[in-house]
């Protein structure tokens, strides 16, 4: 592939994947190739790509063991790929912005900045840094642009920030700062465009429900509230995540099992959540076909569904009131049994679906009895970041 001018690269690196999307033309952004590496570290390591918007996925044999490794098999066949002097610059997600409040040209000072609160989240900072110097080496007169995840969040007030520890940590930089947030500002962006009644934009609840999961509170288009906090590993339980977690169970846990801290670590982000209590898979859609034959599938799913729908009916408190529900992200976007299970019992908030819109995943799959609407979006991180990279680029010539 040979594009002409005017193309941006996506990188959107995770704890065990690499996603990649290019785009042209940054007045329409038209996707040219898409694809992912994932289970980067893990024997079943998986390598695929897409062209266009609707073609299908072609799997590539990989050797890689590690991430460095998957880096370097990335940008090689990038460049087998893509005319590289035709890009006119690199996106990257970068999970943590301390408090960045928009997308921003990565300078040494800003990668400086973001080594030294690597130790914030050990599972993405340390290799979303390794792919932004990756890609400083090997293409050093690219301009690399950092879009946060927090960014969206940096609007919620005071008394959600807090945590209730020493006075000094919160003055140290340690305060709840919430995820998503490249996703929950598109899907507000998508909001605006398909519903014309501006009463429906005013207390939005936004539920990004993949393998990793977060609910937000948006009034007035701003976050005032959201499920993760200091790091990602907070909120609901998520594919294999605790969400939040008892500090007195961590406590014991470290104690009795003479756990260090890597390995604790390695316990909360990776052995938890739906793989934990299932003991058998971290996959949603999995844990649903077997739940009737296996409780411990059945209670992972259970406590999934039950710990979302306490986010919800939290957010509505703090909106004081709700207009519109959305659902999004892997589980969200794709399994009608759980946004059911989430709303089953929350008509007293005005939340009712339409079974039948439900079930094939309308744009809207709320009944007419409700008052909220309840939608499901598809989310695209890559395509956000896209947008902010050319705003930039557009602002700099």
């Amino acid at each position: 592939m040979k594009p002409g001018k005017n193309h941006v690269l996506i990188i959107n690196g995770g704890s065990s994947s690499i996603k990649f999307a290019l785009y042209e033309n940054c007045e329409l952004l038209n996707l040219l190739l898409s694809g992912q590496i994932e289970n980067i570290g893990a024997k079943n390591i998986l390598f695929y790509f897409l062209t266009g918007e609707n073609s299908k996925k072609t799997n590539i044999d990989i050797q890689a063991t590690g991430f460095d490794s998957a880096i370097k098999t990335l940008i090689t066949w990038l460049e087998n790929q893509v005319d590289f002097d035709s890009i006119k610059g690199i996106g990257h997600r970068v999970v943590h912005g301390m408090e960045h409040t928009e997308p921003e040209i990565i300078t040494a000072t800003l990668l400086d900045d973001l080594k030294e609160i690597s130790n914030y989240d050990p599972d993405h900072l340390p290799e979303e840094i390794k792919l932004i110097s990756t890609f400083q080496k090997r293409f050093p007169g690219l301009t690399q642009i950092a879009c946060f995840d927090t960014s969206f969040h940096t609007t919620m007030p005071k008394v959600a920030k807090l945590l209730a520890i020493p006075r000094r940590f919160n003055r140290m930089g340690i305060h709840r700062f919430g995820f998503h947030g490249i996703s929950y500002a598109y899907l507000m962006e998508q909001l605006k465009q398909v519903e014309g009644d501006p009463t429906l934009r005013e207390k939005v609840v936004l539920a990004h429900l993949g393998s990793g999961a977060s609910l937000a509170a948006v009034k007035d288009g701003k976050s005032i509230d959201t499920s993760m906090g200091f790091s990602p590993s907070s909120g609901i339980p998520m594919g294999t995540r605790t969400g939040d977690l008892d500090p007195g169970v961590a406590w014991y846990l470290m104690k009795a099992e003479k756990l260090s801290l890597s390995q604790f670590n390695d316990l909360i982000n990776h052995r938890s959540g739906l793989l934990g209590i299932s003991e058998t898979s971290s996959d949603m859609h999995q844990l649903i076909r077997i739940q009737e034959k296996d409780n411990r599938a059945k209670d992972a799913v259970e406590l999934f569904c039950y710990q979302a729908k306490k986010w919800v009916g939290s957010f509505a408190a703090a909106l004081n009131g709700i207009n519109t529900l959305v659902f999004s992200g892997g589980i969200g976007e794709n399994s009608p049994e759980v946004r059911e299970r989430i709303c089953e019992g929350l008509q007293f908030l005005g939340i009712e679906l339409n079974k039948e819109e439900n079930l094939r995943s309308g744009p809207i799959i709320s009944a007419d009895a409700g008052t909220v609407c309840v939608r499901v979006i598809k989310t695209n991180e890559e395509l956000m970041i896209a947008k902010s990279v050319c705003n930039i680029l557009n602002n700099n010539i």
